[in-house]
């Protein structure tokens, strides 16, 4: 409990839900700037004079000469003409301009609850706005990796990115869920279950983010088989067990694929646990993780199906917001706390 002061109490819940929308919303301009091959755009890391974009087309002509030094333009955008670079370089301005948002958004307000409550109440926060710094710095750290030899952003460092704005998202439901949420259910059916699934699910983001940075959703356009067969047929199963699997396009969607099946297995088994022990205080929060784990594969077949297209392939990505948010819940509800 971080006050008995409900005014204060009040403040911090809309504080954190608005963090929340915030970076749900960042999470989503980050997956359709990946979409778009928008990441690149932006050569320079500006923090503070970044924040105010061009206007004169000087300006406009020096950001695009220095996107034509890098890979990206000399390999593969070289007929590029200047207003196709805008379109790209404001989806990837947004995207950093929502992360200044971010930390402004919880800086201030973290000054502010700092001097109404103890600041050993605060540490917890402390450390989410840590995170969002670091997160800014893996950002760049990103980006600099397609600046010299590759058309793209290497995808482990991607990967990297996403995982922790999961996870910056996630510290932040949870703290408003100690804050909001009274009610503590002693009948469940403890923490280790749905932390473990949990971790499969980040696991998940993680091939997701491997999928998405190889462009591997463009190929074996098919469903359930990968083309003709259940393995890729470019590839060797020892292939798999091989740390270049990583790396290899084929393999890291079969991954993703079957991990999807791993993760409906194990929620069946959740789900199995709660109702045959009549566990009834869980029974909505694990029938609310189905229907999003339902809509997630749902939307991931469909994806696979048009070869990652930007609408489709940008709802998977926004349904793995609320499969997580409802994953974290029912993992708050299985933990006896507040």
């Amino acid at each position: 409990m971080y006050t008995v002061n409900p005014k204060i109490k009040n403040q911090l819940s809309i504080w954190l839900m608005a963090m929340f929308v915030i970076i749900a919303i960042m999470i989503l301009v980050g997956g359709l700037t990946r979409l778009t091959d928008s990441g690149l755009s932006i050569t320079k890391w500006q923090l503070f004079s970044g924040l105010i974009p061009p206007f004169s087309n000087s300006e406009w002509i020096l950001y695009f000469d220095l996107y034509k030094e890098i890979p990206e333009f000399k390999l593969q955008n070289y007929n590029m003409d200047l207003h196709e670079f805008k379109v790209i370089f404001w989806w990837e301005w947004a995207h950093r301009f929502l992360g200044r948002l971010i930390g402004i958004s919880f800086l201030i307000p973290l000054i502010y609850f700092s001097f109404k409550i103890k600041i050993s109440k605060l540490y917890n926060f402390y450390l989410i706005f840590f995170l969002i710094c670091f997160q800014g710095f893996i950002g760049w750290y990103m980006v600099s990796s397609g600046l010299v030899d590759r058309v793209d952003v290497s995808h482990f460092r991607l990967s990297i990115h996403l995982l922790l704005a999961f996870i910056i998202m996630s510290l932040i439901f949870w703290n408003y869920l100690k804050i909001t949420n009274e009610k503590i259910i002693y009948n469940n059916i403890g923490p280790l279950i749905p932390f473990l699934f949990l971790i499969l699910v980040f696991l998940q983001i993680v091939i997701g983010a491997f999928v998405s940075g190889m462009d591997a959703g463009k190929i074996y356009n098919s469903w359930p088989l990968m083309g003709n067969t259940f393995f890729p047929d470019d590839n060797d199963v020892l292939n798999l067990f091989k740390l270049s699997a990583l790396s290899d396009p084929s393999l890291v969607q079969f991954m993703h694929r079957n991990l999807a099946y791993l993760i409906g297995i194990f929620y069946l088994y959740m789900l199995f646990k709660v109702y045959i022990n009549k566990k009834y205080e869980l029974y909505k929060s694990i029938n609310i993780v189905g229907y999003f784990i339902i809509l997630q594969i749902l939307l991931g077949i469909l994806t696979i199906i048009y070869g990652a297209h930007i609408y489709v392939a940008s709802m998977h990505q926004l349904s793995s917001i609320f499969l997580v948010s409802s994953c974290i819940y029912f993992f708050y509800l299985n933990t006896n706390s507040n």
